[in-house]
């Protein structure tokens, strides 16, 4: 099989010849900046220049070497920035800071400092959802977004062969973006005490993301197989929001959004949330999610043999593969491998699971238990 024909039979629910395995498609699914120059080191690859896929997270821009000698199944293709924004990083103090396209402005620790966290949030002032029509938001349709990229994702599709994914958005979904922009504390304040605000907000990213995924797929349809979508619903014990309120004022919108998306091309959607959320998959396979990631089996609920059991049949699980908690970065190499093994045996069966990590791999993973993963996948993942 070609990666495209093995990904496609995987999401058709039927069993490839082995298993897809994904490494660095989407900015969920990659490896830090720094776990991939010691798996470089490791491998005795030689590298002058580490490109940085997504700055926050500092993920790396994994090498078509890399990819090709990992047997990597899936490429994916990341959006450029606006023409009228560029990435300005300033020192101040004893941090890094940079200001983004949204108005959002991060910071990292100058001294070690391992990723970016959110440091002020631009829409924290605002009272009533008249103000949002001042407020000046990026521009989705900016052609700057997708210059280049029908080629690439071209040459990934037809030359490769490889399956080809969205591999992110302009920021999150629309419901973390509204949190993002006004601020934790406001945000969940809101949902109770001042809604309409908040509706107001998340309708307006909504219509961005139309506008964002009309310029997307009219460019990259052709060659695309599945687009990703990011909602963060749940943390290590259970939901970040009560399952009535996500109903209430989260499914709809989120229907809506991803109908739209389907009806500009025949893609899988791909949703990305971490943490507790077995309660909402099947409101996420109502609304059209196709591929759950990243399947964080940490988290309370998170079974994965009772995942398959129960959903197996309609949602692909894209992760999940081994801890990035615990064992992947703690463990040792025969631990990383029964781990790799036990989660082979519940999701695989039947199709429907991609191999990836929980979530990326970060700066304190062993390169060696990097290859023991690798190893076991090829060891177990055949069918």
């Amino acid at each position: 099989m070609t990666p495209q024909e093995r990904v496609l039979t995987a999401l058709k629910h039927r069993e490839p010849d082995r298993v897809p395995f994904d490494l660095g498609s989407t900015v969920v699914t990659g490896i830090t900046r720094k776990a991939y120059l010691n798996l470089l080191n490791f491998l005795g690859i030689k590298k002058d220049d580490i490109g940085i896929l997504d700055i926050v997270q500092q993920l790396a821009d994994v090498d078509e070497e890399v990819l090709r000698q990992f047997k990597v199944d899936i490429r994916g293709i990341f959006t450029k920035p606006p023409s009228d924004w560029q990435l300005e990083i300033k020192e101040k103090e004893d941090y890094y800071l940079f200001q983004d396209q949204w108005g959002i402005v991060w910071r990292m620790p100058r001294l070690e400092g391992l990723y970016f966290d959110m440091y002020q949030h631009p829409l924290s002032d605002i009272t009533n959802f008249r103000e949002l029509e001042r407020v000046k938001f990026p521009n989705p349709s900016d052609p700057a977004r997708v210059g280049g990229l029908r080629e690439q994702a071209r040459q990934f599709c037809q030359k490769e062969q490889t399956a080809v994914i969205v591999g992110g958005s302009m920021g999150g979904g629309f419901f973390e973006m509204a949190f993002w922009l006004r601020g934790w504390e406001n945000f969940y304040t809101d949902l109770v005490l001042n809604p309409t605000l908040v509706c107001a907000l998340m309708d307006k990213l909504v219509e961005i993301k139309m506008k964002f995924w009309d310029l997307v797929l009219a460019e990259l349809r052709d060659y695309v197989h599945m687009v990703m979508e990011t909602e963060d619903l749940g943390d290590q014990k259970g939901p970040m929001i009560s399952p009535e309120m996500f109903r209430k004022f989260v499914k709809p919108r989120m229907k809506e959004l991803y109908s739209y998306i389907k009806k500009k091309a025949p893609v899988y959607i791909f949703f990305h949330s971490c943490g507790a959320i077995y309660d909402f998959i099947p409101d996420l396979i109502e609304v059209g999610v196709d591929i759950l990631n990243p399947v964080q089996v940490s988290a309370v609920g998170m079974n994965t043999r009772r995942l398959k059991k129960d959903f197996g049949n309609t949602i692909s699980f894209w992760g999940g593969g081994v801890d990035t908690q615990r064992i992947l970065p703690l463990g040792t190499p025969q631990q990383v491998k029964d781990e790799v093994k036990r989660r082979i045996d519940d999701l695989a069966p039947g199709g429907g699971f991609i191999f990836n990590t929980v979530h990326n791999i970060q700066a304190d993973v062993p390169p060696q238990n990097i290859i023991a993963m690798w190893e076991a996948l090829q060891e177990y993942g055949g069918y």
